[in-house]
């Protein structure tokens, strides 16, 4: 049977999938978890796709695992010959797995403050309550966040660090600032920085001037003084017609009387 080829790991926030190729044909694929010091767990048995979800055999994060993906028929499996497979390369999920993009809480800016609060991703694994651990349950004090931010619509970036969930800095007042946050494992070698947040920026002073610049302000001054001009012009206008009206049926009056 055709052995697995191309196996690689995916994991973000300690959830894990295997892939690998080719599509079977007439035969199947199980997937093995092999780590340094627990016992082979067998997912995905008998499957005929080319990955698995295999987050629940790996939760000792700190283990080093191989995955051995068996190609095999299903009569094979009640004999006592080993199926042919393929190892995977080695994974630990502490030390590999990617750190997700955090969720930007709640921010503020007043004055020369701003203030950015953000909460961990979650992962699969559930403590003994039922709620789910947060990647900082699992770090602790590996993981640590950067806060990038910079003055709207400006190329110079700075950038602050924190263990904590909130961040608060100092910036011009009345200026608008844009900022993510992104968690980072600085002992790692490689896989340091994780997904950044979303961008934000506040609107703190933004005026429409700001937003689309003086041309805006003319058209509005010419509008206004329209306006103005109108509500003046228009009311006389109106006078002078009235007048000119009444003035008109005094004379058609006059002309009938004197017939």
């Amino acid at each position: 049977l055709p052995r697995a080829v191309n196996i690689t790991w995916s994991s973000i926030n300690f959830k894990t999938i295997l892939q690998w190729q080719p599509k079977p044909s007439d035969y199947f694929y199980t997937v093995e978890i092999h780590g340094r010091t627990s016992d082979v767990k067998r997912k995905c048995i008998l499957t005929s796709e080319t990955e698995c979800d295999v987050t629940d055999a790996l939760r000792d994060t700190r283990e080093t695992y191989t995955a051995h993906v068996l190609s095999v028929k299903p009569a094979q499996m009640d004999n006592f010959e080993e199926p042919p497979f393929a190892v995977s390369e080695k994974f630990t999920p502490y030390s590999q797995t990617i750190i997700g993009k955090p969720e930007i809480k709640d921010y503020s800016q007043k004055g020369s403050k701003l203030n950015v609060t953000f909460k961990d991703p979650l992962t699969p694994y559930i403590f003994p309550n039922g709620s789910f651990q947060s990647i900082q349950d699992i770090f602790q004090d590996d993981l640590e966040y950067k806060l990038y931010y910079w003055k709207d619509q400006s190329s110079g970036k700075k950038d602050v660090t924190t263990k904590s969930h909130n961040f608060e800095v100092n910036v011009d007042s009345g200026k608008n600032y844009c900022f993510y946050v992104q968690g980072i494992i600085p002992s790692r070698r490689e896989n340091r920085n994780g997904q950044e947040s979303m961008v934000l920026c506040t609107s703190v002073g933004r005026n429409i001037t700001d937003e689309y610049g003086t041309e805006v302000f003319i058209i509005l001054a010419v509008i206004a003084v329209a306006v103005i001009t109108l509500a003046i012009v228009l009311p006389v206008v109106l006078c002078k017609r009235k007048k000119a009206k009444k003035a008109r049926a005094v004379r058609e009056k006059e002309l009938l009387n004197g017939v």
